[in-house]
């Protein structure tokens, strides 16, 4: 049969979630660390006042015993066994939760290999358009998550005419992409095609890195872009941590089997990468989502975020090593660098009206690392709401922390 406008060929079986992907990866941590707690915790008793929390309390307990060497490792190894406890049980409610999008993409108003630009205009859509550009390693839907947490179809409910780059899954011609190819290529006809929609230049949103890949797109083609928004859009990517941003380059090698066999960075190693920045906290997070009442609002929206999260897209093999060696290795963007179609990108010849959202609490794209373009491009509005990366665009206090203010920003451009 064929299929619908909004059916994807590489959609998950009902019932068959993948995450926490890779799985094998996380459980492996959650071990190590169990077992090397369990190992040194003799040595660690008269470090525990620096520890809080319901271990600190059992500890306290164990010190307080007539025979506090034996009780420390004790209470140690209870503690570890209670911690993995948790983290199965949340794997498990997470895989049997009810939870599942439901919601229907837009008609696509115009297509290119595997992309599509879905059009989200309502009837009280009558201001200007905007034209969303998301990552290349995520799918676009974070900005269209759930009825609650749509951030676009919120937009277009109070007057603006949302678009949005879906890219896509890479098929045989993307595979083969360089940045140039999506960023002078893919992009700039999309720019085109919602110029022609519209009868005007319209405004591009870029999150995350598609903030990164707006900046060049609109450099070259200010004729096409009546302004710029750049939500937390890596730039200088030895802010904060250049020694993890260089290790990240240094996986380079290690990846290229893969790579050549597949023509893509596979979505596990994608999330490798990732876990690599923090490789404790999805264990912690399942830990926390044990305790939630698996009906409530709270429940609902960590299984949509992490749907989304393990629901990702392979990223072709010239654009791998371009941000792995480039922009993580040499922090080419930051140092002028960065090329597009063989012309540096520089920020600093962007004179649109730009506004910067640079989430506060972002582990994925630090503070840091974002800030630099609401320098570099002159006149910018730097805003800076009290979210992270994702809860930013989607998470429950996102419609105070960043709809509206950039609603309000791209309805003031007229005035």
């Amino acid at each position: 049969m064929p299929r619908g406008p909004d059916e994807r060929l590489d959609a998950p079986g009902p019932n068959q979630r993948r995450g926490p992907r890779p799985l094998l990866l996380h459980l492996t941590l959650a071990m190590l660390r169990s077992s090397v707690s369990r190992a040194t915790s003799p040595n660690w008793r008269h470090a525990w006042p620096g520890w809080s929390g319901a271990i600190a309390e059992g500890l306290r307990a164990s010190l307080a015993s007539g025979n506090a060497d034996a009780a420390f490792p004790a209470e140690v190894l209870a503690e570890t066994l209670r911690q993995d406890a948790a983290l199965i049980a949340g794997i498990a409610a997470y895989r049997r939760h009810p939870w599942r999008r439901t919601l229907r993409d837009p008609a696509a108003v115009w297509e290119e290999g595997g992309s599509r630009l879905l059009d989200y205009r309502q009837a009280e859509s009558t201001g200007p358009a905007v034209l969303f550009v998301p990552s290349l390693v995520n799918r676009a839907y974070i900005l269209d998550l759930s009825p609650e947490h749509s951030m676009l179809r919120w937009l277009a409910a109070h007057g603006l005419r949302p678009l949005l780059l879906d890219w896509g899954w890479p098929g045989p011609e993307e595979r083969r992409f360089t940045l140039t190819d999506y960023v002078a290529g893919r992009l700039e006809r999309a720019m085109s095609e919602a110029a022609r929609l519209t009868g005007e230049p319209v405004v591009v949103a870029g999150y995350c890195m598609g903030g990164t890949l707006a900046v060049a797109a609109a450099q070259r083609r200010p004729d096409l872009t009546r302004a710029l928004a750049l939500l937390a859009a890596p730039w200088d990517f030895h802010a904060e941590a250049r020694d993890q941003a260089q290790q990240a380059a240094r996986w380079l090698p290690l990846l290229e089997p893969a790579m050549a066999f597949n023509e893509t960075l596979p979505i596990d190693l994608l999330q490798v990468l990732f876990a690599a920045l923090d490789p404790w906290s999805v264990a912690q997070k399942y830990r926390a989502f044990s305790r939630l009442d698996p009906a409530g609002a709270r429940a609902e929206l960590f299984v949509a975020l992490e749907d989304w999260l393990n629901d990702g897209v392979p990223l072709a093999a010239p654009v791998a090593r371009t941000c792995l060696r480039e922009w993580y290795g040499e922090n080419a963007p930051a140092c002028g660098t960065w090329r597009i179609a063989g012309l540096p990108v520089d920020p600093v010849h962007v004179t649109l009206p730009t506004f910067v959202a640079v989430p506060g609490k972002d582990r994925i794209v630090p503070p840091a690392s974002a800030r630099p373009l609401a320098r570099l491009i002159a006149g910018a509005t730097l805003h800076e709401p009290a979210a992270g990366h994702v809860g930013m665009v989607a998470g429950s206090r996102a419609q105070r922390e960043l709809w509206r203010p950039l609603a309000g920003w791209v309805r003031g451009l007229g005035t």
